[in-house]
């Protein structure tokens, strides 16, 4: 009698999926790891539970809501749950997050439920549901980034004391490795609060984020001089344009 188990005698496949699922398993921990910690419900009312427009965000909202004809007011979600965040990080100095009473007051503002609101803050990336740092750096892993480098990225963040998903002890800087931010181009790149840095290798990341800690502000783009996402080399086409304007008319005839 073949005493092997079925999985055996198929060949091993059951353990082999075990495998699999115990990977994923481990790498869902990983995840969550790495996942922003939300403060205490009660802390978190306490201190936003009070929340509304300064003077200057009022005026703001006021005219985004006149964009919107009556009972349309949902439209303004987005508008409205940026102008939030960036209100709340202007009063912590940070990027800005999105206290559940803050969301909350938004949705009030436009009369509709709360949900309505809070699904839209949870689905945009752009919108953080707990506390980041001054700087909110995001670094792109998606294929294209990955395969110029986006490993040298994250290693530069990491040596310079970020971990994914924590801020640093003062209150600096928040890592979070994000999916496509549509600069394939030019990759690898990060998004800093609402600046790009494109074309970057360790060291280059390494002298973006100390310029930040001494509280200068790095030039935007590419790290490398390339004209928005022109050639590494410059231009190769339509040369003549570069510094005027060309009509190439007569040399196509």
């Amino acid at each position: 009698m073949d005493r092997r188990s079925a999985a055996d005698r198929r060949g091993g496949r059951v353990p082999g999926i075990w495998r699999e699922l115990s990977a994923r398993f481990l790498h869902g921990f990983e995840l969550m790891a790495e996942a922003p910690q939300i403060p205490d419900e009660a802390e978190t009312r306490a201190r936003w539970g009070g929340f509304a427009w300064n003077e200057d965000n009022q005026r703001k909202a006021n005219e985004i809501l006149s964009r919107y004809p009556k009972g349309r007011e949902q439209s303004a979600s987005i508008p409205f749950l940026d102008l939030a965040q960036r209100q709340v990080g202007a009063e912590t100095q940070t990027q800005g997050w999105l206290p559940v009473p803050v969301i909350e007051f938004v949705a009030r503002q436009i009369g509709v439920p709360y949900m309505r609101v809070f699904e839209v803050a949870t689905f945009y990336t752009m919108f953080n549901l707990a506390p980041v740092g001054r700087y909110h750096v995001q670094v792109c892993g998606t294929t294209p980034c990955m395969l110029r480098g986006s490993d040298d990225v994250l290693a530069a963040c990491k040596n310079r004391g970020l971990v994914k998903g924590g801020t640093t002890p003062d209150g600096m800087f928040t890592l979070t490795e994000v999916e496509c931010l549509g600069t394939c181009a030019n990759a690898p790149m990060v998004q800093i609060n609402d600046d790009n840095y494109e074309d970057l290798d360790y060291d280059r990341t390494v002298a973006v984020l100390e310029a930040l800690a001494r509280g200068e502000q790095p030039r935007t783009g590419s790290t490398i001089g390339r004209q928005t996402s022109c050639p590494e080399g410059g231009p190769t086409t339509l040369t003549a344009m570069v510094d005027a304007n060309h009509d190439y008319r007569s040399e196509w005839a």
